[in-house]
């Protein structure tokens, strides 16, 4: 599976041992940057990221301090649904009920070990759609509706 990572630098540690677990787990890596700990705006990160997920239909992760930053200016971009998540639960159920197509996640917040965790869930798991259809159906629809009076 083809993935998409990028991180500021607050998570510039943490996405690089993602970016080895993922390799480790057969996955081909898109790493969108930061590459070292020089100070980097979240949401240009998360920008790219995004778009990147938008145009290739694949799975994406952003990783900042706490993950929220980055998931908020991820939601910015029309089709994304980041989700912050902090344990395996919430990653299961990001996708299975939200379709969320990033995870964020904290560096400051998750170690390496359930971070590596949290990714492979939220890979693993698919959409359950059904009942959970209808609800994306009306985020999406919100997203437009708000879009057109920009």
């Amino acid at each position: 599976m083809q993935v998409i990572i990028g991180s500021d630098h607050a998570g510039v540690l943490l996405k690089k041992q993602l970016v080895a677990f993922l390799y480790a787990e057969g996955h081909e890596v898109l790493d969108c940057g930061t590459f070292n700990d020089d100070p980097v705006d979240y949401p240009d990160v998360a920008e790219k990221v995004a778009l990147e997920v938008k145009s290739r239909s694949i799975p994406g992760i952003l990783v900042c301090g706490t993950g929220i930053g980055v998931s908020i200016a991820a939601n910015k971009i029309p089709g994304i649904r980041a989700a912050l998540c902090h344990d395996l639960f919430t990653a299961q159920l990001a996708r299975q009920h939200n379709d969320a197509n990033i995870v964020a996640i904290g560096s400051r917040i998750t170690g390496p070990g359930l971070a590596e965790a949290i990714v492979k869930t939220f890979l693993d798991t698919d959409f359950l759609a059904g009942r959970h259809q209808r609800r994306v159906e009306k985020i999406m629809a919100l997203e437009n509706k708000f879009r057109e009076r920009v």
